[in-house]
């Protein structure tokens, strides 16, 4: 059904008293179970669940994966289909709703995992407890949940700004309850499907799945004598190598280098083609193109001009050149320019997200201010008056303690942190666009400005940024579809906080038995974090800003320092074409650094995956086929199971190595 909504005349001249009064009369669904137990349990597991898959892909390649409509249709699904069956009342649309906001909280807990607190442990090489990061994230976050509530008074009540993600779950949600649900047990149902079909192939490729069906279940290495367990090659290329050494063939070469030297691998990873679907074709093949000139083009030129080396590791061996010594030695910093530079100029290319700050909108000279119609279903702003300097306090108190963080700094960096916020919020009401890849850099820079000899003086306070501003703006975003469907603020904001609290839970344990295993005496080391499989870009970007703050340019090869030059003005000028352009200019800057940093291999599968959903999407143009259904509606859930079947399955496989040695 149709949802009802204020016409444009009405939100321009209403006062927001004659606003919340039209919404508490017109749409506010009363007593509808909203945050019930069974929805918030059921939140809480798809939240854990959807936590572990983000951490899973976020060490990959950097990028957060939307959770939202993922939730939405698997809830809609499991409670349908035990209504069906007579084993439980169905969910109610608002039950639904809570149970998004709960999970899409969860699901963004991993950002700073992968990002400013790994960084932060591979600069210093310090591994702080587990039970540390876990307090940090919650305190941080909650302070985000505290920022949103005040400006939800003005964005969503009283402006009836967009926030196009969220309307679009509450459309969803509107159009599974009240018309298509068919549509969503066949979204759900393409979702299993792939997932399931995923999880088989990567099972399949994975040596600790293999060791525990071969070895310990079937028993095949004592009576049939094998040695290793035999398990698909992800690598397609490693069949060809392996011939190749035995048939003395040639082995490809760019420049006198080995091109296994340079990444370049042949590899079918599934989970990143499911990410390549999602983000798109313009995206991907700006991705695509930073890996082309980076791996085929200037990093052989660089080995040759002898700008990057094999060298010396701590203990006298040789660590020889590989795509992680490229990238740490000389182009991550060229791909960290191409990223600020893009996101930064990206930024200020919309100056609506700063001037609409301070536009007020012009009230019609009726509707005298009465009493609050809302009072008993909004947050209480005096929580949030309370609640702010107490949440600094504990924010600065855990950033100091666990990661040694100056005082001063701790404290003064967040009336930085929340203007920034703000700015972040805004975007997101405007765009659905969360630009905390540049806000944080703003902050890193500016603390690193104070203290360059201490590297958490500039991570940790902008991994604050990013958790902070992510978690206000993404709140608002759950929040915009409660508004839409009548549900009650206060409770989604409880929801919020249980995901915060799930999300946690999920992604640092897991975070340290995938990426940080202990070793035989128990400690821990960075030495296992980064990896051909887990490159974590996002977390050597954030290390390569650190490492400039505390070192400076002089420290680089001038070759370096010219590929910086060039980067900047690339990037400047990709992203000015994109705002002159408006949006058709197809380069994104900030996607070509991602590409530089990321392994060549999977920014080649990212591309695959989008090229295939591009193409088959221009062909299967007409509504209501079944290749329509697949390709193009059927878009995010197929991709969602590309990657929560390979996520998972992979997530496995690591925790079998570790407790099968």
């Amino acid at each position: 059904m149709a949802l009802p909504h204020l016409t444009d005349e009405q939100i321009r001249t209403w006062s927001r008293e004659q606003k919340d009064r039209w919404w508490f009369e017109n749409v506010f669904r009363g007593d509808m179970p909203q945050l019930t137990l069974r929805s918030a349990f059921t939140g809480f597991l798809l939240g854990g669940i959807l936590a572990a898959t983000n951490l899973y892909i976020g060490a990959k390649t950097g990028i957060s994966v939307g959770v939202g409509l993922t939730s939405v249709i698997l809830a809609f699904a499991l409670y349908r289909g035990l209504a069906r069956a007579g084993l439980a009342a169905d969910f109610t649309i608002l039950e639904n709703n809570c149970t998004q906001s709960i999970a899409t909280a969860a699901g963004y807990m991993t950002a700073p995992l992968v990002s400013a607190l790994a960084a932060y442990m591979l600069v210093t090489g310090a591994v702080p407890p587990a039970w540390h990061l876990v307090v940090w994230l919650v305190v941080v976050a909650v302070i985000g949940v505290l920022l949103a509530f005040p400006l939800k008074r003005r964005f969503i009540n009283e402006e009836q700004m967009p926030f196009p993600e969220g309307r679009a779950c509450g459309v969803v949600l509107d159009a599974l309850y009240h018309g298509k649900g068919d549509e969503g047990v066949l979204k759900a149902r393409l979702l299993g499907l792939t997932a399931g079909a995923t999880a088989l192939y990567q099972m399949l490729a994975s040596d600790g799945w293999m060791r525990l069906v071969q070895f310990k279940i079937l028993q095949l290495h004592r009576w049939a004598g094998l040695a290793e367990p035999w398990h698909f090659q992800e690598r397609l290329d490693t069949y060809y190598y392996d011939l190749a050494a035995r048939l003395h063939w040639w082995t490809p070469r760019i420049l006198g280098t080995d091109i296994r030297q340079l990444g370049l691998r042949l590899t079918l990873d599934a989970a990143m083609l499911g990410v390549g679907g999602l983000m798109g074709i313009r995206v991907a093949s700006s991705v695509m193109l930073g890996a082309f000139v980076n791996f085929f083009v200037l990093a052989p030129l660089m080995i040759q001009r002898g700008d990057i080396v094999a060298r010396a590791a701590a203990d006298g061996t040789t660590i020889a050149i590989s795509r992680t010594e490229i990238v740490n030695q000389w182009a991550l910093w060229w791909g960290v320019t191409m990223m600020i530079v893009g996101s930064l100029v990206g930024l200020l290319g919309k100056p609506d997200l700063f001037t609409s700050l301070f536009r007020r909108k012009r009230k019609a000279a009726t509707g005298t201010a009465g009493p609050d119609v809302l009072a008993h279903i909004e947050l209480p702003l005096w929580v949030s008056w309370v609640g702010l300097p107490v949440g600094v306090a504990a924010g600065a108190w855990v950033s100091h303690t666990y990661f040694g963080v100056p005082w001063l700094l701790a404290v003064a960096s967040f009336p930085l942190i929340a203007v920034l916020t703000v700015i972040c919020t805004n975007a997101m009401a405007l765009t659905s666009w969360t630009p905390t890849g540049a806000l944080s850099k703003i902050t890193q820079f500016t603390m690193g400005a104070v203290d360059r000899s201490n590297p958490a003086s500039n991570l940790i306070p902008a991994g604050m940024t990013s958790e902070i501003a992510s978690n206000a703006a993404n709140l608002l975003s759950d929040i915009k579809p409660g508004y839409m469907l009548g549900a009650k603020p206060r409770q989604q904001a409880i929801g919020h906080v249980i995901g915060i609290v799930a999300g946690s839970l999920a992604a640092v344990p897991l975070f340290y038995l995938l990426f940080l295993p202990a070793h035989a005496d128990g400690t821990r080391s960075i030495s296992t974090m980064v990896s051909d499989q887990f490159a974590f870009p996002a977390a050597v970007q954030w290390k390569g800003v650190a490492d400039l703050i505390a070192h400076g340019l002089k420290s680089l090869p001038a070759s370096a320092l010219v590929s910086m030059a060039f980067a900047a003005v690339a990037a400047a000028f990709f992203e000015i074409a994109r705002i002159v352009t408006r949006g058709r200019f197809p380069i994104s800057a900030v996607s070509v650094g991602l590409g530089v940093v990321l392994p060549p291999e999977a920014s080649f599968a990212m591309w695959v995956g989008a090229l295939a959903f591009w193409w088959f999407g221009r062909r299967q143009r007409v509504a209501g086929t079944r290749g329509h259904a697949f390709w193009v509606e059927g878009c995010e859930p197929v991709c969602a199971g590309l990657i929560s079947g390979a996520a998972l399955v992979g997530i496995g496989n690591a925790v079998l190595n570790v407790l099968l040695g």
